[in-house]
């Protein structure tokens, strides 16, 4: 499992190198992308595709090539193996026949956003991608409103300006964020603010809506908000099937937000 940069090639481990000089074949989630990184660092190696679309079905032909000898290395378009990228089935398949998978760490998008963020490390939660569609992605973000730990999310550039948005009005227009936006490359920039302050900066500014993105935002740590957004949550669901009134007192129950926070309209 071969880390590789994310954008500046310096970050190629002299490991990773000499491994992707020496395999038998390279699996690659775009071949063509891996075959660009390849020649610029002098190296031929045969490429075998392996992505979301086919990984089910080409595992078991690669496990029985490392059966019979051949050694493989595995890298993603950009960064770590299996952090937001095809391999996971890959690696169960090698691993279930007893087979060694050995890890060659490096350059990770989301770890290199979380060092120079300035939020707390000790204990953060990577999320990846949410999802595309903004309904989704909204009931996503209100299941971790109240979470405590620092998150972490990638994000496209068609979606930045939408999930911004979406979560000043989920998390809180006050909570602090950082956004890290082509790193290790040459337009890199690391924004931290408020998420609404965040949400305007990326708003007013066409270059902060290029590029590939990763977005920290500090975990909830009022446990008054986190009731109240767990009970806004509970109540939303529950007032599909209820009363107002009566969804209103079951969801204060449950999370100990106050009943008229949830709905104000009386009894």
């Amino acid at each position: 499992m071969v880390a590789t940069p994310i954008g500046n090639l310096g970050d190629l481990t002299a490991r990773a190198r000499e491994v992707l000089a020496s395999v038998d074949a390279i699996c690659a989630e775009d071949t063509r992308h891996t075959r660009q990184l390849l020649g610029a660092l002098g190296i031929e190696r045969p490429l075998l595709a392996l992505h979301e679309h086919n990984e089910a079905d080409v595992a078991w032909k690669l496990v029985e090539r490392l059966k019979a000898g051949d050694s493989l290395a595995l890298v993603s378009d950009a960064g770590t193996p299996l952090v937001s990228d095809p391999g996971y089935r890959l690696v169960r398949e090698v691993r279930a026949a007893g087979l060694r998978v050995i890890p060659l760490p490096g350059a990770c998008a989301a770890i290199a956003a979380l060092s120079v963020a300035g939020l707390p490390s000790d204990r953060f939660c990577f999320e990846g991608f949410l999802p595309a569609k903004g309904s989704a992605r909204r009931e996503r973000l209100t299941a971790l409103a109240r979470e405590p730990r620092t998150l972490v999310f990638y994000e496209s550039s068609h979606r930045i300006e939408e999930c911004l948005a979406d979560l000043v009005a989920i998390f809180g227009p006050e909570r602090e964020a950082v956004l890290a936006r082509e790193l290790t490359k040459l337009f890199e920039t690391v924004l931290g603010d408020t998420l609404a302050e965040l949400a305007e900066r990326v708003a007013a500014d066409d270059n902060q809506r290029k590029g590939e993105f990763v977005l920290v935002v500090r975990g909830c740590e009022d446990d008054g908000q986190a009731r109240l957004i767990e009970g806004q949550r509970i109540y939303a669901k529950l007032a599909e099937h209820l009363k107002p009134s009566v969804a209103a007192r079951l969801a204060a129950d449950l999370s100990g937000a106050p009943r008229k926070a949830l709905y104000g309209g009386g009894e």
